[in-house]
């Protein structure tokens, strides 16, 4: 009875851990006429989701950036580089976490996204 218990608990624990999976900019993806601040209403982000960047290899690329890079749309330093086309990013911090297109002047063009990630 006490291994049963210890094995539901872990499992429990589990599931808690597992986050959403957000797909950014649903069916149009990461894009530069995707409207990311529209997309980002009434969705709720926790540590443990995934973000999930679609976008068209070579033409867009996705830096994680900070709060001033992310205004000023600096591409250098960044915090990490996606350009694979399908990308995955697990949410690990509490806070604002702040994302550009690093191709071209996409970020200028308003390709880019602030979120704020609840435990």
């Amino acid at each position: 009875m006490i291994m049963l218990c210890l094995v539901l608990a872990a499992f429990l624990n589990m599931l808690q851990v597992r986050g959403a999976t957000h797909i950014v900019g649903d069916r149009d993806g990461w894009s530069l006429f995707a409207d990311s601040n529209n997309w980002t209403q009434g969705k709720e982000f926790h540590v443990g989701d995934v973000l999930v960047f679609n976008y068209e290899e070579h033409v867009h690329s996705v830096m994680q950036v900070n709060s001033t890079a992310y205004e000023d749309c600096i591409k250098d330093p960044y915090i990490s580089l996606f350009a694979s086309g399908s990308d995955s990013v697990v949410l690990s911090e509490v806070g604002r976490s702040w994302y550009i297109c690093g191709v071209g002047d996409h970020c200028e063009n308003g390709q880019k996204l602030s979120i704020n990630v609840a435990p």
